[in-house]
């Protein structure tokens, strides 16, 4: 009987050294969440900087980080830093397998949080399908939202009021700086900097693409490897020869697609020879679109004389 005794007070003892464990462990857990305004205060400035650098409104990145990552307590943000969810389409970095849509789904793995939010936004100025996003106002969350829901960012049907109501209960839409810098066709600055490792300064067409200008020096390569881009998206982008890499001080860079239309003028009046080519990049226009609007217009190399007139639209 006493030893019976003694084998129950055991059991007693072990099942409550292992309950507060347990109890310890629930604990620790709960104190490392995140709350929503502890990333909402840490990461504010961050998704600002973005809006700045790359024209996405900061209340959209916001809300996309913290809708994707449950405020950085996502098992995804917390194991990769991955804070938007972005699987490895064209990824050459670091990965991690997770389920998701599928079962072992191929995610990004980055350094650190701002690396996440840095890719984010290269992710939507590089692809394709999100290019007429930047065609709207960075103060419009509503048809932003609506626009990555449409261009297939998200599977959840309700993706685009899950954001809008995000940053209605926020205030997240006070975070967006309703004025761009935008650079006029016909007066794009070609100003220098003293030194061409600095960092390039990013602009805004007025026709809504963003691009840099090449300094004396500069090269294809460098300016890919700058904005953590393929080659053959330069060349993509700018139409042009993918044997070339040299570029002259001055010259127009884009750094995502040109538009197939101008929404900034209906016509190109030329006031010296020139190509078309040279008129697609002044007007941040695809020049094979161009050559679509302009039957009469044999090549993109075609020198085009004075008084004549280019439909842009």
């Amino acid at each position: 009987m006493i030893w019976s005794q003694t084998t129950q007070m055991k059991r007693i003892l072990i099942f409550s050294t292992l309950l507060m464990l347990f109890q310890a462990s629930a604990s620790e857990n709960q104190e490392t969440q995140i709350s929503r305004k502890a990333y909402l205060d840490q990461w504010r400035q961050t998704a600002i900087v973005q809006q700045r650098e790359y024209h996405i409104p900061a209340s959209i990145t916001m809300a996309q980080a913290i809708l994707e990552s449950g405020s950085g307590n996502s098992e995804l943000a917390r194991k990769a830093n991955n804070h938007f969810g972005i699987k490895c389409h064209d990824w050459k970095g670091a990965s991690i397998y997770m389920d998701d849509d599928a079962k072992g789904e191929c995610f990004r793995v980055y350094e650190s949080v701002e690396e996440s939010f840095k890719d984010h936004s290269i992710f939507l100025t590089t692809k394709n399908r999100y290019a007429f996003l930047f065609q709207l106002p960075t103060n419009d969350y509503h048809a932003w939202a609506k626009g990555l829901k449409e261009a297939g960012y998200a599977t959840n049907p309700q993706y685009s009021d899950l954001l809008i109501n995000m940053i209605d209960e926020l205030k997240l839409f006070e975070m967006d700086e309703s004025s761009v810098t935008e650079m006029k066709p016909q007066s794009i600055s070609t100003s220098i900097s003293s030194s061409m490792f600095s960092p390039h300064n990013v602009s805004l067409h007025a026709n809504k693409v963003r691009f840099v200008v090449a300094r004396k020096g500069d090269t294809y390569v460098r300016i890919a490897k700058e904005f953590d881009m393929g080659l053959w998206q330069l060349y993509r982008y700018n139409d042009s020869d993918p044997k070339k890499d040299y570029l002259l001080e001055g010259d127009i860079v884009y750094l995502q697609p040109k538009r197939k239309r101008s929404h900034v003028h209906e016509t190109y009046t030329v006031s010296s020879a020139i190509t078309l080519n040279n008129i697609a990049q002044k007007e941040a226009v695809n020049v094979k679109s161009l050559l679509k609007l302009n039957k009469d217009i044999s090549s993109e190399f075609q020198v085009l004389k004075s008084g004549s007139k280019v439909t842009l639209h």
